[in-house]
C-alpha cells in the first residue's frame, strides 16, 4: 500500500464513522449493499452530514462564514483531487470517479444555506428545498449504482428522486418538534402547526405514500448489488411512515418517532426471505 493509498484509506474510515455515528439505520442499510458500492455511499453521506450539521448543530458559530467556507473547499477538493479534509477527500474521490454532475452538489448546498434564514416555504420553494437537500441525494448515490449506464440512470431518475423525497417529507414529520419547536422552521406549505389538523396530516401523507410507491417501482430496476440494501432502507422509512400515521395530529409535535431495533430486525428477515424467493 502506498502512502496515498493509506491517505484515501483513513479519510474514507472518517466518513465511514461518521455514518455509523450518526445513523445507524442508514449505516446498516449501506453494509447491506453490494461490498464495491458501500464505500462510495459512506462518502457521499458523510459529506452531506457534514454540511447538514453546519446549519443545524453549530448555533454558537457564524454558520453563513462555516457553509461558505465548506463549500469552497467542497469544490476545490473536486477540482483538485485532493483535500486534507478527510470527509471531503473521501467526497471528492467518489464524485471525480463516478462523473457525479456538480449540478447536483450545487443544488445540495443551496438547499443547506436555505436553511441558515428560510424559516417557512410555499410550494415552489418547497419542492426546490426538498430537490436540493434530498433528491439530489438519491441521484449522487445512482451514479455509484449504474457506474456509468447513462441509460440505467435516466430510467431510474424519476425513482430515485422520489425515493429521496419520501426520506426527507417523512424526517420531516418525524422531527417536527426540534425543526418547529427548536429551530422555527416550517417546511410543509400551508400548514400552521399551532392548528395542524387530520386533514393537514392526511394531505401530507398522501403525498409521502405516492413518493413511495413510485420509488418502489425503480428499486425493482436497481442492479443487483445495489437492490437489496436499497430496499431495506425503503422498507425502514416505510415502517416508521406507517408508525407516524397512526398518531394524532398534535401528538407528533410532542413526540420523536423511532424504530425498535426487533422491528428493524423483522424488516431485514423479510427482505431477506423475499431476496432469497427471487421476489425482489
Amino acid at each position: 500500500m502506498t502512502n496515498m493509498q493509506l491517505f484515501d484509506d483513513v479519510s474514507q474510515d472518517c466518513s465511514r464513522n461518521t455514518t455509523e455515528k450518526y445513523s445507524t439505520s442508514f449505516s446498516s442499510s449501506i453494509k447491506l449493499l453490494g461490498a464495491s458500492l458501500q464505500q462510495p455511499i459512506f462518502n457521499i453521506y458523510g459529506f452531506v452530514r457534514f454540511a447538514d450539521e453546519i446549519v443545524d448543530t453549530f448555533h454558537e458559530y457564524d454558520k453563513q462564514t462555516l457553509l461558505d467556507e465548506f463549500k469552497a473547499a467542497t469544490y476545490q477538493a473536486i477540482d483538485r483531487g485532493i483535500s486534507l479534509n478527510p470527509i471531503l477527500q473521501s467526497f471528492q474521490l467518489t464524485v471525480n470517479k463516478y462523473n457525479i454532475d456538480k449540478a447536483l452538489i450545487e443544488a445540495f448546498l443551496h438547499s443547506m444555506e436555505l436553511d441558515l434564514g428560510k424559516k417557512q416555504y410555499d410550494r415552489a420553494g418547497y419542492e426546490e428545498y426538498i430537490y436540493g437537500s434530498a433528491e439530489v441525494v438519491g441521484l449522487m448515490c445512482l451514479y455509484v449504482f449504474c457506474n456509468g449506464n447513462k441509460e440505467l440512470y435516466e430510467e431510474l431518475k424519476p425513482g430515485a428522486r422520489s425515493l429521496g423525497a419520501a426520506f426527507q417529507k417523512v424526517n420531516f414529520l418525524r422531527d417536527l418538534k426540534a425543526d418547529y419547536n427548536g429551530l422555527e422552521r416550517v417546511y410543509f406549505p400551508g400548514c400552521d402547526f399551532k392548528n395542524f389538523t387530520k386533514c393537514d396530516k392526511q394531505t401530507i401523507e398522501a403525498d409521502i405514500q405516492k413518493d413511495f410507491d413510485d420509488a418502489y417501482q425503480a428499486i425493482l430496476k436497481l442492479p443487483l448489488q445495489a437492490r437489496f440494501g436499497v430496499y431495506v432502507a425503503y422498507k425502514y422509512y416505510l415502517s416508521l411512515f406507517n408508525k407516524i400515521k397512526k398518531l394524532q395530529p398534535q401528538n407528533i409535535l410532542h413526540e420523536r418517532v423511532r424504530i425498535p431495533d426487533y422491528t428493524k430486525i423483522l424488516i431485514l428477515a423479510k427482505a431477506g426471505i423475499r431476496q432469497q424467493f427471487n421476489l425482489l
